[in-house]
């Protein structure tokens, strides 16, 4: 007979390291907390659709829709509602598929269309509605490029349609910084990494960082022209809207958001500001 195996008298195997929360953590969930609101999205592109046709708006395209996430609100928030969201990263898309149109009714998935495809392409059925918000239309760094996309944006809308953008600037818009937003759970971090004065082409980074100390860098990066407030109205004139509007932030006595937007012609320049521009067909 063999010898009687002895135990080990070493020490026992190590639990298992702990996971980060930056492992565990889905970037898009993060973003979406962060950074979108698409509620007061939705109200805002109804009241302003009323004030400016004097009808309810029924349908709604997203340019660089993302995860849907404002595509799915709009179409969730009335029954006569549809939307069609439009982007070229099948991943995103189908991460949107997945955790915002799957959690509507049945009817309201119904209701949104979502495409992978570029916006250059013109595609879906005329809105009422087309936007393209989060800036991501700096994507188009030359004059020509902004206006073929203005172009098509407009070739897409109802006759009584309109187009709605939005840009941020100020002074601190061209500076190299970062900016720390707590938010539950987590810390959000926005990156302006480079800005180059002569064709305002801006490279941003958005992070996260979590109570563990773990982080995830570099979640999302943007390598945009940073348009200003005269060029975007100049080409989206060139580019055959009407006429445009511009609406401003008010802000409350200690100089924050109020997220209150109203139409103007003039006003001081800030630290930092965002506006939504609204191109009438």
């Amino acid at each position: 007979m063999g010898k009687k195996k002895q135990k080990s008298k070493g020490k026992g195997r190590s639990k298992p390291k702990k996971k980060s929360i930056a492992s565990r953590a889905d970037r898009h969930k993060l973003y979406q907390a962060a950074v979108q609101s698409p509620e007061a999205d939705v109200e805002y592109f109804s009241t302003v659709y009323k004030e400016l046709r004097g009808r309810t708006a029924k349908s709604m395209r997203e340019d660089f829709c993302g995860t849907a996430y404002l595509s799915c609100t709009w179409a969730d928030s009335k029954k006569s509602r549809t939307a069609i969201g439009i982007d070229l990263d099948a991943p995103t898309l189908q991460w949107g598929r997945a955790h915002n149109l799957a959690k509507l009714s049945e009817a309201a998935q119904g209701r949104v269309q979502l495409v992978e495809g570029n916006v250059l392409d013109g595609l879906g059925e005329p809105t009422d509605i087309t936007c393209a918000l989060n800036f991501s239309y700096g994507v188009f760094k030359r004059r020509d490029e902004l206006r073929r996309y203005f172009e098509v944006a407009r070739q897409g809308l109802a006759d009584d349609g309109i187009f709605i953008t939005e840009l941020y600037g100020g002074f601190d818009a061209i500076v190299e910084s970062e900016e720390e937003r707590e938010l539950d759970g987590f810390t959000y971090i926005w990156q302006q990494a480079e800005y180059n004065p002569i064709n305002h082409h801006t490279l941003c980074h958005i992070h996260f960082k979590f109570p563990d100390g773990s982080k995830i860098k570099k979640a999302f990066t943007y390598d945009w022209r940073l348009w200003t407030v005269p060029e975007l109205r100049e080409v989206l004139l060139e580019a055959g809207f009407s006429d445009t509007k511009v609406y401003w932030e008010r802000t409350d006595e200690d100089g924050d958001g109020t997220g209150e937007y109203v139409a103007t012609e003039c006003e001081e320049n800030q630290e930092s500001w965002l506006v939504y521009i609204v191109g009438i067909k």
